[in-house]
Order: C-alpha cells, then sequence, then structure tokens
C-alpha cells in the first residue's frame, strides 16, 4: 500500500495565529514569545500532576 504524505498547512503561531517567523519559532514575533514566557512565569500554565507531600526538610506544621 504506497501512502503519500499529505501536505499539511503551515503550521501558525499559538498565542495569534499569524504565520509563524522561523526567528522566532513556534511563534511570529518576539512580542508573542514574551507573552508566552510570561505566562509561564506568572503560573498560567500548568503542568496537571498529583499533589506532593511536602519534602524533607522543607517547611511544615508541626515545626513550631
Amino acid at each position: 500500500m504506497d501512502e503519500t504524505p499529505k501536505p499539511t498547512a503551515p503550521r501558525k503561531c499559538p498565542n495569534c495565529g499569524k504565520p509563524r517567523d522561523a526567528k522566532y519559532d513556534p511563534f511570529c514575533s518576539k512580542r508573542c514569545a514574551d507573552v508566552d514566557l510570561a505566562r509561564w512565569l506568572k503560573g498560567s500554565y500548568v503542568i496537571p500532576g498529583a499533589e506532593r507531600p511536602d519534602s524533607p526538610g522543607g517547611p511544615s506544621d508541626d515545626d513550631e
């Protein structure tokens, strides 16, 4: 079975949908790259997972 790959549409900037710029890939501009970085730094993006217990030597309620 000979399947030729289908051409894919050019991927767009994940923030604004404009065509990507190779210099700022995967974004279209420095502004969109900076907006995404700011979202990461503010904690807007979260990787889901289970709550972790307090680490040894870390703050806890019984340290008083």
